[in-house]
């Protein structure tokens, strides 16, 4: 799970070679493609995971304007929820996006909450449209998560003409009139863009366990559908929003041999977040032209390095939905691998994307007042490191002593040795920030709490382990726990 980068109109030729081979390999599932990827890119691995991870951060930072959060707003309307919804403190401002050539979006009210909000999106795309799609591992699944891997298998990517997403019911276990259910609202988004049943994505968010009423949906379409327009992206994500206390989306502009395309996208998701995948839906739109197979391959490689590295409270959802559309329309060539090293400069500016939404989730997670980095080193690979810093970013006794402020390296200690990994007590070192807690497995000769708690206030922190046994880094972001997680959660169904 790694991230991030700043824009660069081209990348040396030196590392593509690998990097293209570890592209196609992801071309597999996600889920399979771990240990092939890791593989592929020997001997410049680590090398190449570093310098994304550097990018990829310094892309999503850069995303976030001066990094500030955006100023909170005083509440939600009243009755938008069960009571006052109190914005993230840790909200970052929705982006200017423009429209992205050959996409249309509308949404409408069908009625799945009881208060007043728009809870469907519908996105329609021209002939020739590519897509490809990553989905949550999740043992339970979904209705609309069965319906988009098979009619993606099916159709390899080509064709895709819709996207219909609902909120307020994930319909997910609910069995054969679960997937009817979503049958008609992809036959009845057929007949009004004359494509296909199979040709429509669908989505869904919200309480397990319930049926979707698919004639609320159908039944609005005829209405979207005459709204349809290229504009109109935060209400999109405003429309797919659960517990979500900002809307999320992120935009950058690219190069492919010359010609400036356009990359775009929203997600949804505050808590349920844990990686393969986190819990979300995301929605990214590019008018580059890519064959599915590259676009797939995209997908697979970058989903490991975002959203499979951010996690809010370690529980994953059963509806976890990442879909990449391209519409071909902005005159750039058609790049057939995702290795062509035309698509240097959009294979970087797509994992920012990707990071930056994946960064907001973790931002807006339920009840957070922290956002936190945590970076293990040193580890024996960078699957061990990425277990271990898992292990810290879930463990309640971390998040909870991040709420409170504490600065509390032993319970650091206690989560990294419970990752059941491999680790040398006598050489590991905690670091907060800049500040030493704890060096060669001892308490750091330097430690100044007045320092540490002075450090623990910011609303951004960071957290470094180096464990001493190898070469092996990787980084997680996460929030803390408070109060208001309990709040959320014990009142999500009343």
């Amino acid at each position: 799970m790694s991230r991030k980068p700043t824009p660069s109109a081209a990348k040396p030729s030196g590392p593509l070679k690998p990097a293209a081979k570890a592209l196609e390999a992801a071309a597999q599932p996600v889920e399979v493609v771990g240990h092939t990827l890791e593989r592929a890119f020997d001997p410049l691995a680590s090398a190449l995971k570093r310098a994304a991870l550097k990018r990829a951060d310094k892309q999503a930072r850069q995303f976030e304007g001066a990094s500030s959060p955006a100023a909170p707003a005083p509440t939600q309307k009243k009755g938008a929820a069960k009571g006052a919804v109190p914005i993230s403190p840790l909200a970052v401002p929705f982006p200017t996006m423009p429209p992205i050539a050959g996409v249309q979006l509308a949404t409408g009210r069908a009625g799945f909450y009881k208060h007043e909000r728009d809870d469907v999106l519908v996105m329609s795309f021209p002939q020739g449209a590519s897509c490809a799609g990553v989905f949550t591992r999740h043992g339970v699944g979904s209705a609309p998560v069965d319906w988009c891997k098979r009619h993606l298998e099916m159709t390899k990517g080509e064709g895709v003409r819709a996207l219909v997403v609902n909120a307020g019911c994930a319909n997910s276990f609910t069995g054969r009139p679960g997937a009817d259910a979503v049958r008609r609202v992809c036959s009845a988004a057929g007949k009004r863009f004359d494509c296909r049943q199979r040709d429509v994505m669908v989505a869904s968010t919200g309480v397990i366990g319930v049926l979707l009423d698919d004639a609320k949906i159908v039944h609005k379409l005829p209405e979207i559908e005459q709204r349809l327009t290229e504009d109109g992206w935060e209400a999109a994500a405003r429309a797919i929003a659960t517990t979500d206390t900002f809307p999320k989306g992120a935009y950058v502009e690219a190069e492919i041999d010359g010609t400036k395309v356009k990359i775009g996208g929203i997600a949804k998701g505050s808590g349920m977040i844990a990686p393969d995948m986190a819990t979300m839906l995301a929605f990214v739109v590019t008018d580059a032209a890519i064959s599915p197979a590259a676009l797939q391959n995209l997908v697979n490689l970058y989903t490991r390095s975002t959203f499979n590295a951010v996690t809010v409270d370690g529980d994953r959802s059963t509806n976890d939905t990442l879909l990449l559309f391209a519409t071909g329309q902005s005159g750039a060539p058609r790049i057939g691998r995702a290795g062509d090293q035309r698509l240097a400069d959009f294979r970087e500016k797509l994992e920012g994307v990707l990071m930056n939404l994946a960064q907001q989730l973790v931002r807006d997670g339920e009840g957070a007042s922290k956002f936190i980095k945590i970076t293990v080193t040193g580890a024996q690979s960078h699957a061990s490191a990425r277990k271990i810093a898992r292990t810290v970013a879930e463990s309640l006794l971390v998040k909870t002593a991040f709420a409170g402020e504490d600065a509390n390296w032993g319970r650091i200690v206690m989560a990294v040795g419970r990752a059941d990994e491999p680790v040398d007590r006598d050489k590991m070192s905690v670091r907060f920030g800049p500040l030493v807690a704890a060096q060669d497995g001892l308490v750091s000769p330097t430690y100044d709490e007045v320092k540490m708690s002075a450090y623990m206030k910011k609303a951004e922190l960071e957290v470094s382990v180096d464990v001493g046994v190898g070469r092996g880094s990787a980084s997680i972001w996460t929030c803390d726990l408070t109060k208001r997680y309990v709040e959320i959660n014990g009142d999500y169904r009343s």
